[in-house]
């Protein structure tokens, strides 16, 4: 039985960090791009850990497997800060997502142009950042930045509709930055999960279809704008308190 997304925090490298765990139960299945339980498979639950800015672990997937409970699922990391994770939920269709946009890009970008994702990420208060070209004050400050989104869709979906899940999800994503005045399509290292139960005998088929103009893919749409749009929003205000949900 699906249970309620949990917020939690741990202290680690001097930080406290929080975790965003969502448990689906046995005989769920998820299509995924994160670092743990990518591709498609069983997934009992979908973990979004945070993580300091300028994480330098080279082991994610044993770092992810530290924090999460037994069994298959879903890891993804984030430097954004999961306390101000975003919901939201359509027909069915239920939504958390976290948002940060230090540096949204677009999908095509010309080659051999520097990839500001890639720029040392400076938090303020750590020290003086490296004067800029043809300027002789300090570089601004640059926050961390990821868009990590999770869907839990209450109905069994082939294989192919959860493919089509994944581009719903993602140019919903792209509508909502668009919208709150973000000039990309989402940030160099976003991840995505799309959840949905496994066919049971007797429940009818999976659903085949997944775009944003099928009755299932519609909801998955709308919700994950809401809650991205939500988020872009949360970003453009993060020096104001956040609310424990």
């Amino acid at each position: 039985m699906k249970a309620a997304p949990v917020l939690g925090h741990r202290d680690e490298d001097g930080a406290l960090l929080a975790c965003l765990l969502w448990e689906f139960g046995p005989g769920w299945r998820a299509i995924s791009s994160a670092v743990l339980g990518g591709g498609i498979g069983p997934a009992a639950w979908a973990l979004n850990a945070q993580v300091v800015a300028g994480y330098a672990r080279m082991d994610p997937v044993e770092h992810l497997l530290e924090l999460a409970p037994p069994g298959p699922g879903v890891g993804m990391l984030t430097a954004a800060s999961v306390d101000r994770f975003t919901r939201a939920a359509d027909g069915g269709v239920e939504v958390v997502a976290t948002v940060g946009l230090r540096v949204p890009t677009w999908a095509a970008a010309p080659e051999g142009v520097p990839d500001p994702e890639l720029a040392p990420i400076r938090l303020p208060g750590t020290g003086p950042a490296p004067a800029r070209p043809h300027d002789s004050g300090p570089a601004p400050a640059r926050l961390p930045g990821t868009v990590n989104i999770i869907v839990a869709v209450p109905v069994a979906m082939s294989d192919a509709a959860l493919v089509n899940a994944v581009m719903t999800v993602t140019e919903a994503k792209t509508q909502a930055l668009l919208e709150a005045g973000f000039s990309g399509t989402g940030t160099a290292s976003d991840a995505v999960c799309v959840a949905a139960p496994e066919r049971r005998p007797g429940h009818g088929p999976q659903e085949p279809f997944g775009g944003p103009r099928s009755t299932w893919g519609a909801r998955i749409a709308r919700a994950v704008h809401a809650a991205v749009r939500e988020g872009a929003h949360l970003w453009s205000n993060r020096d104001a308190p956040t609310t424990q949900r």
